[in-house]
């Protein structure tokens, strides 16, 4: 018994010595607290790491921040502006005849060669790739036996770099064209590039045996567009001219690629292990990915070679507000390393970014209303629950375009008739677009008068660009026209109340749709509503996702729902989405809802090609008029983002085309310990009471024990 006492009093030792001002709901090491690290969460396994395939943002969450294409979007400016990144300075383009001679003569161009310079002494990661020993690659040809004790890069016991050179990025514009790497963008390379679609037949035909001779062949045979001038120097030829090919130069499809890396990554043996360019990338970047386990983490580390950058700056008075002043002529990245946990839940995410174990968060529907409200004006705002732990609210408008279309090939919806285009107007003003921003986005979105989002040029929110079929301009607001306005155009249209004039039928109309979760069928009763109020019966027709593409495609579906995220900063990145030339059914394009218009057509091509001045804002203010009122759309709404941070993140901002920021990014980590230990810090007043009673009721039994014994004795 006395043995049992002790070993009481001395587990509650052990207790109570434990019960520290240490959080004992950390989700991280010993070896982790209170380092220079960013912690972030992320919600499904990235596809693609591989730049050449690469085309989703949470792709390029990673990839963004190892991969360095040629140019960079600036971190602070607005509107949108390009500067170089490993480029030495912006491209210097020429624009040539049909015999490739430089004209000056706009009227006779019919290439523009685009010469591009990279910065000398640029290095890449270490990697075993790299490793040579008397000129030697050691790991380019290993056999099975070499690799038994390797499952990941770290197991190689030597690696190496070297320096970026011009033949790297020419290689990867000669991966885009190989079509067994299935590059997104090979299709629209091929109208661009000269002789970029000459080389994919080559390779499509020629019969290679094996991927290290593919290789060798890609390293040895040069598309006739791509052309190395010197080490640091190569050029690209157009097929035309393109001002918006600068935007695709900024893009990860167009980082360089060392063919050792390629070679390496060939090698069926390390394939079988999973150690593949689409797992493990090699960049030149402020970071590089040193743990992928997408099923618990994955883990970015500050790359020892990077040359180093200077913070961005720029001079006006926002600048001293948000004090970037501080950082100026300092040198990025500024954290140590970054690890993204998987969080597939939504409301674990939330709570471990309201107990400080995230650093940044969004706002789910979940957690809206715990997240910010409606303050005395009408302004979305923090919480105080939220302000009082400091944390900051940014919202930016996306570059984005969510909307219903019509198919233009369907008899009853499409074409281009008076009665077809007034039965697409009376829609579009039955369908209220900010009630659905209101109940589906939490009041996340601005109502959408064309395709054109706010922050690129062409959209403007004035008088001069609202949409005219269906909205109307009173005592200086514009207002959406009221429903018996739609019925009017609904009865021009000969279906008065909903009845088809011809045939005495009811008019019913079909909306494609795909998913089968709650959120899908709340929304596809609130649409059958809007459809209601001009009588119109509207049959909904959910199917999986595979079967609605197949209708897009062939064209047999009739109304749905689709959009578009910004590639680049262009109005001809959206207004192409109608161009005839981009149609989904004739031509396998982007335009799905087959609109088809010859007057917009021609001002689209005149207009594509155009750097932005006043004369292309007329022209697209043209072509603005002329889809409003054809109609082919319900122009439905562009979405805005809220981003949460916490007080010790800091040079948090809004950059929707930027994706490689994590470099710009500060911890203040001492701020950081400090609140996670307040708001984490555990209650033990329970514990210390329950383990007071258990001592005072051992206690009591002990001293019992030894009466009854003593008892005995005298006995």
């Amino acid at each position: 018994m006395l043995n049992f006492f002790r070993n009481t009093l001395l587990i509650s030792a052990v207790i109570l010595s434990s019960c520290s001002d240490k959080p004992l709901n950390s989700p991280y090491s010993n070896t982790e607290e209170g380092k220079n690290i960013f912690y972030s969460s992320f919600q499904e396994r990235p596809k693609h790491l591989d730049p050449v395939k690469s085309y989703s943002s949470n792709e390029y969450a990673f990839i963004a921040q190892i991969y360095e294409p040629l140019f960079q979007y600036h971190y602070l400016k607005k509107p949108y502006e390009l500067i170089p990144l490993t480029a030495e300075e912006m491209p210097k383009v020429n624009y040539l005849d049909k015999n490739f001679n430089i004209t000056l003569d706009k009227n006779n161009i019919y290439y523009s060669k685009y010469i591009l310079k990279i910065k000398k002494g640029i290095l890449y990661q270490n990697h075993p790739a790299f490793y040579k020993s008397k000129d030697d690659y050691i790991y380019h040809a290993l056999s099975k036996n070499e690799l038994k004790n390797i499952n990941t890069l770290k197991d190689f016991e030597n690696d190496s770099t070297r320096e970026l050179i011009a033949d790297d990025y020419i290689y990867q514009i000669k991966r885009l064209a190989d079509s067994k790497n299935h590059s997104p963008i090979s299709g629209v390379m091929k109208e661009y590039i000269y002789g970029f679609s000459e080389y994919n037949n080559k390779l499509n035909k020629i019969k290679l045996n094996s991927k290290s001779e593919r290789i060798n062949f890609i390293k040895s045979n040069n598309i006739l567009g791509v052309q190395k001038i010197d080490r640091y120097t190569f050029s690209i030829v157009l097929n035309k001219q393109y001002p918006q090919f600068i935007y695709w130069l900024a893009m990860p499809f167009f980082s360089p690629m060392p063919w050792e890396a390629d070679l390496f990554y060939s090698q069926k043996n390390l394939q079988k292990k999973n150690i593949t360019l689409n797992w493990f990338p090699v960049g030149t970047g402020p970071f590089r990915l040193i743990e992928n386990n997408p099923n618990l983490r994955m883990v970015l580390e500050r790359n020892k070679n990077f040359r180093g950058e200077v913070y961005p700056s720029i001079n006006d008075k926002l600048n001293e507000k948000k004090l970037y002043s501080i950082n100026k002529k300092k040198v990025v990245p500024f954290i140590d390393k970054a690890i993204y946990s998987l969080e597939k839940e939504q409301i674990p995410r939330w709570n471990k970014f309201l107990q400080g174990y995230y650093d940044n968060s969004g706002i789910a529907s979940d957690n809206y209303d715990q997240a910010v409200s409606l303050n005395s004006s009408g302004d979305i705002a923090l919480t105080k629950d939220l302000k009082d732990k400091g944390i900051s609210l940014e919202t930016t408008t996306t570059a984005s375009t969510y909307y219903i279309g019509f198919n233009m090939l369907d008899s009853t919806v499409g074409g281009n008739s008076k009665k077809s285009i007034l039965l697409r107007q009376a829609i579009s003003i039955a369908v209220d677009y900010e009630e659905y921003i209101s109940i589906f986005a939490n009041g996340r979105g601005v109502v959408a008068h064309s395709p054109i989002p706010p922050g690129i040029f062409g959209y403007q929110d004035s008088k001069e660009y609202y949409n005219e079929a269906v909205f109307n301009y009173e005592k200086k607001d514009i207002i959406k026209k009221n429903i018996e306005e739609a019925k009017k155009l609904l009865s021009k249209a000969g279906y008065s109340n909903g009845i088809n004039q011809e045939t005495g039928k009811p008019l019913v109309l079909y909306f494609e749709a795909t998913g089968a979760g709650a959120d899908t069928y709340a929304f596809l009763n609130w649409l059958r509503k809007q459809f209601k109020k001009i009588n119109i019966q509207l049959v909904t027709r959910v199917t999986d996702y595979n079967r609605f593409q197949e209708k897009m495609i062939n064209g047999t579906g009739q109304i749905f729902q689709w959009g578009w995220n910004a590639d680049y900063p262009d109005p001809e990145n959206f207004l192409f989405l109608l161009y005839s030339k981009n149609g989904k059914v004739k031509f396998g394009g982007e335009n799905a809802a087959n609109y088809n218009s010859k007057e917009f057509d021609k001002l689209f091509v005149k207009m594509k090609n155009m750097k932005n001045s006043k004369n292309r804002e007329i022209i697209i203010k043209k072509m603005l008029k002329i889809i409003q009122y054809d109609s082919p759309w319900i122009w439905g709404y562009h979405p805005k983002s809220f981003s949460l941070s916490h007080k010790w993140v800091e040079n948090v901002e809004s950059n929707l085309m930027a994706n490689n920021t994590l470099k710009y990014k500060k911890i203040n980590n001492s701020t950081r310990q400090k609140d996670i230990k307040i708001w984490n810090k555990a209650n033990f007043s329970l514990l210390y009471i329950l383990l007071f009673l258990i001592i005072i009721f051992i206690t009591s039994i002990f001293v019992m024990i030894r009466k009854k014994d003593k008892e005995k004795i005298y006995d």
